[in-house]
């Protein structure tokens, strides 16, 4: 893979159209270090960055402040801001849609502001809601947990684009990635196989924080930029899981209850792709794998390739929707025990390796959906050819090094 770089002069030329960046809090020391998220710093400045601007929110249920009160709620009662509009991406500004739906417009009951849909929209016809909205200035702040297919990080991606086609500026409030921000893991994905669960070639698990992919997604994959204010977190080291930064977890989405799920979800979401459960409609998603007629050897044979940090229980659970819903089936729990050790990509692969071995039903959906998690045919294929774990992580290796190369350079914490 190769991610051109922008030139010297179209940098500078980006960087003196757009408002100055809060820049990086100085590190405190351990003893009084508090993580403080990209809206506190903002409330905590006066909320200057938006002094005079009618301004926009593309939002869901975990922008929240530390106390829980979302944000669209506390900046929609303070006299310092002008809030105009609310934008909401898939599951909705409220939360109230599952996975592939979203709310569509309304009047928020709560502050009488316009919801606008953003799911599903992008381009000239976003950027046109976004004129229409009136707006000024767009503030994403959004909980991100560490995967591409996760499809918030391409509404930000949506956002910026229409936000450049509509001549706004967009301010990108930073939260904590869950599962650190320690390096970058997996494939790459090829342009020819982008969706809205991939749109722009980088990992699968990316190891960024939003902040630092729209830096990246600035400057790497937009013709345009667009005029980008970043607010970055305080007190956030990349070493550190959730439970370390003190804020309050609210699910980003309804199959994503716990920080324990997002650890798992960048590998085993690729069961979305097989005809087997990835553990939606059960109490555990993307911890609970299985399909009717697996029985006890697939947990026997994951556990005997002794994978780090990992251990894998022979479970049975029954949907209460989706994939197998109201039967029982069998398969595996995962149980990290050693979260600095795991792989979660390398374990995906190895689940989806032996549950071809073990089970004779084993098959790709039908529309090789796999091919959009994992950014080609490649994992599908050399699966389908007998390889092993090794093997495919192997497989992509060498563009995995150029993405990590070209992300170092838009990181904003140590």
């Amino acid at each position: 893979m190769r991610l051109s770089r922008r030139t010297l002069l179209a940098a500078t030329t980006a960087a003196a159209t757009a408002a100055v960046s809060l820049p990086p809090a100085p590190q405190a020391s351990a003893a009084d270090r508090r993580t403080r998220t990209g809206f506190e710093r903002l409330a905590a400045d006066g909320y200057a960055l938006l002094d005079g601007e009618r301004v926009g929110v593309v939002t869901n249920p975990t922008g929240v402040t530390r106390d829980v009160r979302h944000i669209v709620d506390v900046m929609h009662a303070d006299d310092r801001v002008n809030l105009v509009a609310v934008f909401g991406p898939e599951h909705g500004f409220r939360g109230t849609a599952q996975a592939g739906g979203s709310e569509g417009r309304y009047d928020d009951p709560a502050t009488g502001l316009p919801v606008h849909d953003t799911y599903q929209k992008s381009g000239r016809p976003l950027a046109d809601i976004f004129t229409a909205s009136g707006v000024d200035t767009l503030v994403f702040d959004i909980q991100d947990v560490g995967a591409r297919f996760y499809t918030y990080v391409w509404t930000l991606y949506d956002c910026m684009e229409a936000a450049q086609l509509a001549g706004k500026r967009l301010v990108v409030l930073d939260r904590p990635n869950p599962v650190t921000g320690r390096s970058a893991q997996g494939p790459v994905l090829h342009r020819e196989f982008a969706t809205f669960v991939g749109r722009q070639p980088i990992s699968q698990a990316h190891g960024m924080t939003v902040a630092e992919l729209a830096r990246l997604f600035n400057e790497e994959f937009l013709t345009t930029p667009v005029a980008l204010d970043t607010v970055p977190m305080s007190g956030w080291r990349r070493s550190e899981f959730y439970d370390a930064s003190g804020l309050p977890w609210v699910p980003p989405s309804p199959n994503m209850p716990t920080p324990d799920t997002a650890l798992v979800y960048a590998g085993t979401c690729l069961f979305e792709g097989t005809n087997l459960s990835e553990g939606r409609g059960s109490t555990r998603p993307f911890e609970l794998l299985g399909a009717e007629g697996i029985d006890r050897r697939w947990a026997e044979k994951a556990e005997e390739l002794e994978l780090p940090g990992v251990h894998f229980r022979e479970a049975y659970f029954t949907p209460t929707f989706s994939k197998f819903q109201g039967k029982t089936v069998g398969g595996v729990q995962i149980h990290v025990h050693d979260r600095a050790a795991y792989d979660p990509v390398r374990t995906g692969i190895a689940l989806l390796v032996t549950a071809k071995q073990v089970w004779s039903g084993f098959a790709w959906r039908s529309d090789n959906w796999i091919d959009k998690l994992t950014g080609s045919a490649r994992v599908r294929t050399m699966i389908d050819a007998g390889a092993d774990t090794d093997e495919v992580v192997a497989g992509w290796q060498d563009e995995l090094a150029a993405f990590r190369r070209v992300r170092r350079e838009y990181l904003l914490y140590h």
